[in-house]
């Protein structure tokens, strides 16, 4: 039978605009909650050594639906003719799935959604090489993604961690394991600074504020701000608090490592 190229055909199975409803009703019942404690993390679970075709790799999962994976390759020798001689290159690159959130943010493939990303990746790069000894890999290049697969906020603090756990999987010298955390201030003018935020507390945000800090070296390696923080003095408690959420999840990202390189050597030795 010939297609009727007339018109679009509708998929067989459809589901009726009722089934949505709840969702709706849910997220205004989350906005009208009452204020959480600011000083709470969401759960985080990390684990590194996931993929096989990568050198390096981590999943990075917050509790409220962020979920990160991250691959890291290299070094590589560089093929373009102008590369450092002191020192290697930290390629990064950072990407939204198309199903990676829903509501009124960035249309898929759009001009803006592509300009996004390459924040992102500038930042994840911001974050990251403070952590890595690229000394040690002259003419050569690292190469870190990171694939953002569902944003329930906090999406780029959960890639710096999730992309610095890809990199000391890959087995690169570094520094330090640079950990990631996410802020955002409340509206109003007594709104508070609240650790990790979700997608529809960053939403509706006054300010935004991510931190990646070296634990080890009690080093920060990229501050990134925006929006309104009112005093200087708000956003120094930004800063003591997001550098208090930043130690305390820093055993979590290590004992990942750990947990990889026990399977690793395990699997070595049958």
């Amino acid at each position: 039978m010939p297609l009727d190229h007339r018109r679009v055909r509708g998929p067989e199975e459809s589901q009726p605009p009722e089934l949505w409803a709840g969702v709706a009703e849910q997220e205004e019942e989350e906005e009208g909650a009452a204020p959480r404690d600011p000083y709470a993390l969401r759960p985080l679970f990390a684990r590194a050594g996931l993929l096989s075709q990568a050198e390096g790799s981590a999943y990075v999962e917050l509790g409220g639906g962020t979920k990160v994976l991250c691959a890291a390759w290299g070094p590589r020798e560089a093929a373009e003719p102008g590369a450092p001689a002191e020192g290697g290159r930290l390629l990064c690159e950072f990407r939204r799935a198309p199903f990676a959130g829903r509501g009124a943010r960035c249309r898929p493939g759009s001009a803006a959604e592509r300009e996004a990303e390459r924040e992102a990746a500038a930042a994840l790069r911001e974050a990251l090489e403070p952590a890595v000894r690229l000394a040690r890999y002259p003419r050569a290049r690292l190469t870190v993604s990171a694939l953002l697969l569902q944003d329930g906020g906090s999406a780029l603090a959960a890639a710096i961690s999730g992309a610095a756990l890809a990199l000391a999987d890959a087995g690169v010298e570094m520094y330090d394991v640079a950990v990631g955390c996410a802020l955002c201030r409340a509206p109003g003018p007594a709104g508070a600074w609240l650790l990790q935020p979700g997608e529809a507390e960053e939403r509706r945000a006054a300010g935004r504020l991510t931190l990646a800090l070296l634990p080890a070296l009690n080093q920060v390696s990229a501050v990134l701000g925006s929006g309104e923080g009112r005093l200087p003095k708000a956003w120094a408690q930004a800063l003591r608090l997001g550098l208090d959420g930043c130690h305390r999840l820093y055993p979590v990202l290590r004992q990942s490592l750990l947990r990889a390189a026990r399977r690793r050597g395990a699997t070595a030795a049958t």
